[in-house]
């Protein structure tokens, strides 16, 4: 399999650069798998194509102000870390992450961050480079002879990551987002993430109580998005690629709740490509069967990997050449989403993260 089989040209103007207001208002592409038909409509038309006893999983984890701006303190040269995960077992404050540049930031090296010509809010160290190309970057808050009163003196790492932090967007959007909300879920609670699932993005608090009153459940699941959203498949063939570990969760409850839908007869729907992931990855742990688990997961889904936990997907429209790609291939056929993504393009669809999104029947 070539991933140079998995290419598509799109008009750089169809690239959303931009989150729609309100959220619900983004177009809905519903494809039916079994007849190969097309159906265009609007997020907030969902239930339309859903079931009472359907149950919608979604991926709860946030994300983290992931991009760090700093300095080099002996050169003053600008640095950047992006978080990719945090790596406990390494010790506290220890997190994997992308830096630039890259061959300055050697084991060892020191990072500012916070405005130049005062004490550091936030200090990191290079310890270590990954094997996948990344650093384990050490974080410390440095002793500050600080009023009493000054409110950032008692702040954790954790804290101060938050604070001096932005909201790492994707390099091919260019504008500034306004309301860092709009780069969250509604139900997005457990921070960790470096990108957001951006399938749940069309999510509205009153479309979520609409479809529940029509019958339609919802649990959540957890993976932190990590760096396999900023790698691309650099392999021509794809089984060549490696994904990197993310941590996920299924907890007692959602199992519950999908083993009761699947008895009942209801379709698990699964929001976004992680929830996905999730699902399809408890599924080859426990031979097909879901249960609770916590751990991490290296699946690769690619064309001719079955699927044995999710029957209906919603996604939004993944760059070329991507393990995401592949993964929407494996769900609906190579065929059938070449010409969906033909077909988005031809009616004008919003593409990538703030874009429109495809129910995947």
């Amino acid at each position: 399999m070539k991933i140079s089989d998995f290419n598509y040209d799109l008009p750089l103007e169809l690239i959303a650069q931009t989150p729609i207001e309100p959220r619900d208002a983004s177009r809905l592409l519903v494809v039916r798998r079994e007849d190969k038909t097309f159906t265009h409509r609007h997020f907030r038309d969902l239930g339309e194509f859903l079931r009472p006893g359907d149950l919608l999983i979604a991926n709860q984890s946030r994300v983290i102000p992931a991009r760090l701006l700093g300095y080099r303190p002996q050169t003053n040269g600008v640095a950047e870390v992006l978080l990719l995960a945090e790596r406990n077992e390494l010790g506290p404050d220890h997190w994997e992450a992308l830096v630039r540049p890259g061959r300055r930031l050697r084991e060892g090296a020191i990072i500012h961050f916070g405005p130049q010509g005062q004490p550091p809010r936030l200090v990191g160290e290079i310890q270590q480079r990954t094997e996948a190309g990344g650093r384990i970057v050490h974080f410390t808050v440095p002793d500050q002879q600080a009023d009493s009163d000054d409110p950032y003196q008692l702040l954790s790492v954790r804290q101060r990551i938050d604070e001096v932090g932005r909201m790492p967007l994707p390099p091919y959007i260019h504008e500034t987002l306004e309301d860092q909300e709009r780069y969250q879920t509604v139900y997005a609670r457990i921070q960790g993430s470096a990108a957001a699932p951006t399938a749940g993005l069309h999510f509205t608090p009153e479309l979520l109580d609409r479809l529940r009153q029509q019958g339609v459940r919802t649990g959540f699941v957890t993976l932190h998005v990590g760096l396999d959203t900023f790698r691309p498949v650099e392999h021509e063939n794809v089984s060549e690629h490696k994904m990197h570990s993310e941590e996920i969760e299924l907890d007692a409850e959602t199992a519950a709740l999908i083993n009761e839908t699947r008895q009942a007869g209801g379709r698990v729907v699964a929001v976004g490509t992680t929830s996905v992931r999730v699902l399809e990855s408890v599924a080859s742990i426990y031979d097909g069967e879901i249960a609770p688990y916590k751990g991490s997961t290296r699946l690769f889904i690619t064309p001719g990997t079955p699927f044995r936990a999710v029957d209906a997907m919603i996604t939004n429209f993944h760059l070329p050449r991507s393990t995401l790609l592949l993964l929407v291939s494996a769900f609906m056929g190579k065929e059938l989403m070449e010409q969906a993504y033909q077909e988005a393009i031809k009616e004008r669809y919003r593409f990538f993260s703030f874009g429109d999104a495809m129910l995947l029947l």
